[in-house]
């Protein structure tokens, strides 16, 4: 009895191990995807959509504008990238992944965007958060929704966590 409970103990360990070495890999993986969506930002290009997004994924922006599939979101990201972003840049600042199931995840990106000159003036530097989900499709992340934030500064002490009691 004693030897089945000790295999047991080092089978789960070694499960557990595995799991472990498994969500580093992951994590990576997701960092790479962030990091793509980053260069295609960066470059003004977004023809490489494809290699870091679901087919039918879902883009909403900061002001709220809902672009769905991934021809919409390559295509509205482009138009903007030839007009009014076509010099801004994104920081990224810090990234948190959490996994929902072994073939999905979450990742709240937080980054810096430089000023850009918007149809109704000059549009200050800014720093966004966006909440993005990610999935495992044949062994590649891909980001299937998001939505992109941006801070209000002015706001932000005034949330009412920060002055939550802590236990």
């Amino acid at each position: 009895m004693k030897k089945i409970i000790t295999t047991t103990a080092l089978l789960l360990f070694i499960n557990g191990l595995s799991l472990a070495q498994d969500r580093v890999k992951d994590e990576a993986a997701i960092h790479k995807q962030v990091d793509a969506m980053i260069y295609s930002w960066n470059h003004h290009n977004y023809d490489d959509l494809k290699n870091y997004t679901t087919e039918d994924t879902d883009w909403v922006n900061a002001p709220g504008m809902w672009w769905k599939g991934r021809e919409e979101s390559r295509y509205a990201h482009q138009v903007y990238h030839e007009t009014l972003f076509k010099e801004s840049v994104i920081e990224k600042k810090s990234v948190a992944i959490r996994f929902i199931t072994k073939d999905v995840a979450i990742a709240h990106l937080y980054w810096h965007f430089s000023a850009f000159t918007a149809p109704d003036g000059e549009k200050p530097a800014s720093d966004c958060i966006a909440t993005v989900v990610y999935v495992n499709q044949n062994g590649k992340w891909l980001m299937t929704a998001a939505q992109n934030v941006a801070i209000d500064q002015n706001v932000q002490q005034y949330d009412p966590v920060k002055q939550m009691p802590k236990h």
